[in-house]
């Protein structure tokens, strides 16, 4: 891929990371293709899994939060779940925890660069945009998916994942003062996707159970053939995970129509799940190709004018 492509002194670059569960890893291999292309963003900004990978980038943790991530394990996804009985199936605190134990809590202004998380308020429906205060608490109200991990409260309201109002945040990197846009849209193939649902038989437990049964096949069932055409009823995750895909594309088409970046990424992942985050090798490569895929969009942002 071509080298120095833009020109930091003359521009600066926001990098504006999309929301999309486990796909999110895929970010990690977007920014390291960006940097060996010589692009390195002076504004970072994310929503949902974006806001995660976009702290750890601006903390200058990326390499921490890749090594983290590769080596993490469909036992160790299901350990850091703790069941709630109110507001989602799952309270989040357990993932904060860890983050907490192992990764410093840095005030969003002391970050190496400018970053903001976006979140949505549940009490107006709200766009809000986080860019000062805990770096860990704005992830985690970015993060908080409706009916799978419980609200957080925020200044009086209550806050929940950001890809409700605004899936890939182009407006607020240029709220934050960028010049140029690097979109990375987890979406854009996604709804077209089969469920992959195996048949199982039901047995009557009680509700968290059930929750967390259905948590687990949900994170197991990467290896299910596809090709069945006599699919099995969806589970409830799974409806709710591919009921907030339909939101965050159709929301994520009009805003991106509406505010366009300057360059779009799009891995194609698909075929990831929602709690497939045992899958960072191959969601960080793809990333990486996405980005191969818009060499030419990316070298055009520094081409003179003809």
């Amino acid at each position: 891929m071509a080298k120095a492509i833009l020109d930091p002194h003359k521009l600066r670059v926001g990098l504006a990371l999309g929301g999309g569960s486990a796909r999110g890893w895929a970010h990690i291999g977007v920014i390291r293709a960006l940097e060996e292309a010589g692009v390195r963003p002076d504004i970072v900004c994310g929503t949902s899994i974006g806001s995660l990978v976009g702290a750890a980038y601006a903390a200058g943790e990326l390499d921490r939060l890749e090594r983290w991530a590769l080596e993490l394990r469909i036992r160790d996804a299901i350990g850091l779940m703790d069941v709630s009985f109110g507001g989602g199936a799952l309270k989040g605190d357990r993932i904060v925890e860890f983050f907490r134990r192992n990764w410093s809590d840095r005030s969003i202004e002391t970050l190496g660069l400018p970053f903001a998380a976006v979140a949505t308020s549940l009490n107006t429906g709200a766009e809000v945009w986080l860019r000062s205060g805990s770096t860990l608490d704005a992830v985690r109200a970015s993060i908080a998916l409706p009916g799978v991990f419980a609200p957080v409260r925020w200044e009086g309201s209550f806050l929940v994942d950001g890809g409700l109002v605004n899936p890939v945040p182009v407006s607020l990197a240029r709220a934050m003062g960028a010049d140029i846009v690097i979109a990375v849209d987890l979406a854009s193939d996604i709804l077209g996707r089969r469920f992959r649902a195996a048949p199982r038989a039901e047995a009557p437990v009680g509700t968290a159970q059930k929750w967390m049964r259905e948590l687990r096949d949900t994170i197991r069932a990467s290896d299910a053939d596809e090709s069945r055409d006599d699919a099995a009823m969806p589970s409830l995750m799974n409806v709710l995970a591919s009921c907030m895909d339909i939101v965050q594309v159709r929301i994520a088409r009009s805003r991106l129509a509406g505010e366009p970046p300057d360059v779009i990424v799009a891995p194609r992942l698909a075929h990831l799940r929602m709690f497939d985050f045992h899958c960072a090798k191959e969601a960080i490569e793809e990333g990486h190709l996405a980005v191969e895929r818009v060499a030419h969009d990316l070298a055009a942002l520094n081409a003179p004018p003809s």
